[in-house]
């Protein structure tokens, strides 16, 4: 039986956080580590001069995002409610919440997700206005996504739960495992090693729904067994308990939404640049594809961790009774994204087309409009860090609305409406539309901020249901 963290909530705030971020920082690049070496190997083995397979993998992935992120919210409820009661060493009700939760995204993910999402694939796809080449590579992929996914989401859970009981440890073994599976699993099916057929893209979307299931093979029986800070359910039952997802689902669902609307922005993004002509179209998906859902995620997935190790650091001390202690550990989070943004988007600035090579993408339109992209990324990866840190603290307390009325300002009324105007104009460009990416990141930051200097959401009283 793990013990809870007690060096979480005393001593050093520095030690705490990096305690915390290493591991989840880790995590999260380790995560994007098999994206990567999908489109490095669709861009070498389905080669084409626009990189339509690098733009089916990124359309059909950002529209299932859109769908599966609400149900994620699922997650941050539970993990809100898991840091508090691990603050309070109450590990009755934190594991409860756990279960619950878990319980529940097992119902929505096998007998609704699945069966709607098969269906809805083609009419999603068509929203993108996806070019002819890249829907006929992304349909299939978009379809095993939607059937088989259960265990990738369902590994987010467990990671999530892991983390905000204080252990970030086991999830970054769990992750470092899951992405050596899915590498493995990528370059067998993707290129056709030994007995088994070359399938590309589909092999690529194998790896990704097959890898995270040992995982999570292994979460149930570490908890089982009770080798966790979270144990299993005093009484174990098919149905969820209502009253405790009324609280889950009350903290989590503004999460959800400020992730669809996110991830809507995302998917409305490649309909703009879809809508650039018959010769531009395709290289700019391809693009945005590599540089932004590939390239930038170095920068992202790293500050996701970063986001959840201040969610976990503010839940953990509010619960412990010293919630600004919390605060002064997410500003030094949001210190630690800063410098890694920083040094990341100096490779982006000085060597773009060095990091376009590594995916197949050497000549054309796309290496321009690519370059292009990156430059901009080096100034909005600095400033999504500390958003991401400052935004990770305001809902580690469970303050989950203000974050979902930001990103819709900036997500959908500024990003989006720039993007339209512009197009409304017949003036929409790729540069104009980076350009409106770097101002709604910006502009988040710049709101969030200002929630975040008020501190009155740090005091937020939050119980499970009995």
């Amino acid at each position: 039986m793990k013990k809870f963290d007690d060096q979480l909530v005393s001593g050093s705030i520095l030690r705490s956080v990096w305690k915390l971020t290493w591991p989840a920082a880790t995590l999260n690049l380790v995560n994007g580590i098999h994206g990567l070496v999908d489109h490095i190997l669709i861009g070498h083995y389905l080669a084409s001069p626009d990189n339509a397979a690098n733009a089916a993998i990124g359309v059909a992935w950002q529209v299932f995002l859109v769908i599966v992120v609400f149900i994620a919210s699922l997650f941050h409820g539970m993990n809100v409610l898991i840091a508090r009661y691990a603050g309070k060493q109450d590990r009755v009700s934190m594991s409860r919440a756990a279960f619950e939760s878990f319980l529940s995204a097992v119902i929505i993910l096998v007998f609704f997700l699945a069966p709607v999402g098969y269906f809805i694939a083609p009419y999603l796809l068509d929203l993108v206005r996806a070019h002819e080449d890249v829907r006929l590579l992304a349909l299939p992929y978009l379809r095993l996504l939607f059937v088989c996914g259960a265990p990738l989401f369902l590994m987010f859970m467990f990671t999530g739960a892991f983390q905000a009981s204080g252990d970030p440890k086991t999830p970054l073994f769990l992750g470092i495992l899951t992405t050596i599976l899915n590498v493995c699993i990528s370059v067998v099916l993707i290129t056709g090693v030994g007995p088994f057929p070359a399938m590309g893209i589909m092999g690529a979307a194998l790896g990704t729904v097959l890898a995270p299931a040992v995982s999570v093979a292994i979460s149930m029986v570490l908890i089982l067994r009770k080798k966790m800070i979270l144990h299993p359910p005093e009484k174990f039952h098919l149905l969820p308990d209502l009253s405790v997802m009324k609280t889950v689902v009350r903290i989590g669902i503004p999460t959800g939404i400020q992730g669809v609307l996110l991830n809507i922005g995302g998917v409305l993004l490649f309909r703009f640049l879809g809508s650039l002509g018959e010769e531009l179209s395709a290289s700019a998906q391809a693009a945005y594809t590599i540089c932004y859902a590939q390239l930038f995620s170095i920068i992202t997935w790293t500050c996701f961790g970063l986001r959840s190790a201040a969610g976990t650091i503010m839940g953990q001390n509010i619960g412990a009774g010293d919630p600004h202690r919390g605060i002064r550990g997410v500003q030094v989070a949001a210190s630690f994204g800063a410098v890694w943004a920083l040094l990341i988007g100096t490779l982006f600035w000085f060597f773009p087309a060095d990091l376009l090579a590594v995916f197949g993408a050497v000549d054309g339109t796309i290496v321009e409009v690519g370059v292009s992209l990156l430059r901009f990324l080096s100034f909005s990866g600095i400033v999504l860090a500390i958003t991401l840190a400052l935004t990770g603290g305001l809902q580690g307390a469970g303050e989950t609305k203000m974050p979902m009325y930001i990103a819709f300002l900036t997500q959908i009324v500024l990003l989006l409406g720039i993007c339209g105007f512009l197009d409304w104009r017949g003036q929409l460009t790729p540069d104009r539309v980076w350009m409106a990416i770097f101002i709604s990141h910006l502009g988040r930051l710049i709101l969030t901020l200002l929630v975040f200097r008020t501190d009155k959401w740090a005091h937020r009283k939050i119980e499970l249901g009995s």
